[in-house]
């Protein structure tokens, strides 16, 4: 019996011995992969939940005004500032949105978050920049706070994130799932914020909103990371020349395409439809939205 024992020790250590040898000849041998493509394969399986797919083609000839008038007075204003601003206002139409399930339960935030995806290391990773209250903050501030994010973070003077991918770099791929998991759920869903093991308190607020409109492409659908815990995604395609009618006849006009995943455990069609409109609304002019807020603090 002992020596069957002693056989079937050396045998798990000598099987364990040639693994950890064959693993880290593939790690030499393997091409790199960057830190967003270690989580893309961590974090996903074969999907299974019930996510639901909506466009939003806008006229944006009036937005376009607002822009160049903004840079008129120094402030690098673009469309991806104002859809924030938009899908932030969105969400107080459609609250069921602005939170989280925890078991089976939804919980409410207590104000509207927005994760922005910024393009670091020249576009071969991506890092988010949180903007906080971003429904009570003007398109001009949103600008100016993702611009001093995403400069801290392409400088590498963001700390944390400094120190979360510099530890995922040696972090295998198959302890990265049950990792990221708990940091999602830990950080995302709980609330709940440890520095020490990269947790953070709703990193992503209530829905993460990127762009592929600056790549040049149209339109693209983004699937969720299960680790954000949120339930809306947005992305902001490109503007281009497309014919539509106005006062009866077809005229050419600068057309801003958005495509929006959202998670349907939050939202029914009907509230999604009050979330797409205040964010149309938003979107096709926001002047009229700016000088309601200007009349609101002067009477405050």
């Amino acid at each position: 019996f002992f020596f069957w024992m002693d056989s079937l020790g050396v045998l798990l250590c000598t099987a364990l011995a040639i693994w950890l040898l064959g693993y880290i000849i593939f790690r030499i041998v393997a091409p790199k992969q960057s830190t967003r493509r270690k989580m893309m394969i961590a974090s996903w399986s074969a999907p299974n939940e019930g996510n639901v797919h909506g466009v939003l083609e806008i006229d944006v000839t009036k937005t376009l005004q607002y822009i160049e008038r903004k840079r008129e007075a120094g402030d690098h204003v673009t469309i991806t500032h104002i859809v924030i601003k938009a899908i932030a206002l969105g969400l107080q139409e459609a609250p069921s949105m602005n939170g989280r399930i925890i078991w089976g339960k939804f919980f409410p935030h207590k104000q509207t978050d927005i994760g922005v995806l910024v393009n670091i290391e020249g576009g071969k990773d991506l890092a988010n920049a949180k903007i906080e209250n971003a429904d009570k903050k003007s398109v001009v501030d949103i600008s100016r706070q993702l611009y001093e994010k995403a400069q801290k973070l392409r400088t590498g003077k963001d700390k944390d994130f400094k120190k979360t991918t510099n530890t995922l770099k040696f972090i295998p791929v198959f302890m990265l799932k049950p990792l990221v998991y708990w940091v999602g759920f830990l950080g995302g869903s709980i609330g709940l914020s440890i520095p020490m093991f990269g947790v953070k308190k709703f990193p992503f607020g209530s829905c993460l909103v990127t762009s592929v409109g600056m790549l040049g492409l149209d339109r693209a659908f983004v699937p969720f990371p299960p680790y954000a815990r949120i339930p809306l995604l947005v992305m902001v395609g490109a503007i281009q020349d497309k014919p539509v009618v106005v006062d009866g006849e077809v005229v050419v006009r600068p057309v801003l395409t958005v495509t929006a995943t959202l998670d349907h455990r939050f939202v029914d069609g009907a509230r999604a439809a009050l979330l797409a409109k205040k964010a149309r609304d938003f979107i096709t002019d926001p002047t009229p939205f700016e000088e309601e807020g200007m009349e609101q603090k002067k009477d405050k």
